[in-house]
């Protein structure tokens, strides 16, 4: 991971996202890193997961795993792991990684464009997928700063910047909790809706670096999602994100979003003899 994250920094994000991803849909279990198959579309072909990257260092980690001690370290652990490492060498927290998770052997777009947090969900909807997860409010608030690593493509946030209106054919600002010299920032990076080619930082100036700055973008209304702009909206993620923003408490935040992450981790898991150790990530044995 040190090699990784070393000839690509900005890789941090994406292995965070992964796992993120995974555990969403049927817990840590691998299902994100399948290809599909003639009979079946698999999760990382559905909609949501069009923009995921670093299957291949997934899958040269598990290389290595195999040919040292074949057979024991499953997909899903891998994927855990690569995330906790992922974060501390952007000079995040490190926090113990419990073993033993089994890879599954089902994967589904459907399930995954059903059942991923959007990055246009608003608080009551994403609370609702969170606690189906078993994971609660100040989860929500704390997970939502992993968007400090990382970039997004315009289309997961494009459409807050333009709308065309039918009748004279006019574009505009669409969502007023977006602050206007922002949005005029990102209309230059982004020149539509679906423009697919432009990245922006989910944490401008420090998408690299695990730290708090993401919070004070948020709190002056320069989240890039409107997931992120709907924590002001609830007074609870409000008080959370304001606090957090303040800077005097990232020793705390980097504490709960290490037992966050964990509790994440541990989300659905097979163990014993459920689902398999797969030998290549991306393919059933």
């Amino acid at each position: 991971m040190a090699k990784i994250i070393a000839a690509a920094p900005s890789l941090a994000g994406p292995l965070l996202r992964l796992h993120f991803h995974d555990c969403f849909v049927r817990g840590c279990d691998a299902s994100v890193l399948l290809e599909s198959t003639d009979g079946n579309v698999a999760e990382k072909d559905a909609k949501p997961n069009k923009s995921l990257r670093g299957f291949g260092s997934v899958e040269r980690v598990k290389a290595k795993l195999k040919a040292a001690c074949p057979g024991i370290v499953s997909c899903a652990d891998v994927l855990t792991l690569m995330s906790r490492d992922a974060v501390v060498l952007a000079k995040g927290p490190f926090w113990p990684v419990a073993l033993g998770r089994r890879d599954g052997r089902v994967s589904s777009a459907t399930e995954a464009s059903n059942e991923l947090p959007p990055a246009s969900g608003d608080v009551p909807l994403l609370a609702k997928i969170f606690a189906s997860r078993g994971l609660d409010l100040k989860d929500l608030v704390v997970l939502s700063g992993a968007h400090m690593l990382g970039t997004a493509y315009c289309p997961s946030f494009a459409d807050r910047l333009y709308t065309t209106t039918s009748e004279n054919g006019t574009s505009g600002l669409v969502d007023p909790s977006l602050d206007s010299e922002y949005a005029d920032k990102l209309r230059l990076k982004c020149k539509s809706v679906d423009d697919r080619t432009m990245l922006s930082e989910m944490d401008p100036g420090s998408f690299k670096t695990s730290d708090t700055s993401y919070y004070r973008h948020v709190a002056k209304r320069r989240g890039l999602f409107r997931s992120d702009a709907a924590l002001l909206l609830d007074a609870t993620t409000k008080d959370c994100v304001q606090r957090i923003a303040t800077g005097k408490f990232d020793s705390e935040f980097f504490r709960d979003f290490s037992e966050s992450m964990i509790k994440m981790g541990d989300v659905d898991v097979l163990t014993g003899a459920e689902g398999e150790i797969r030998k290549k990530c991306h393919v059933l044995n």
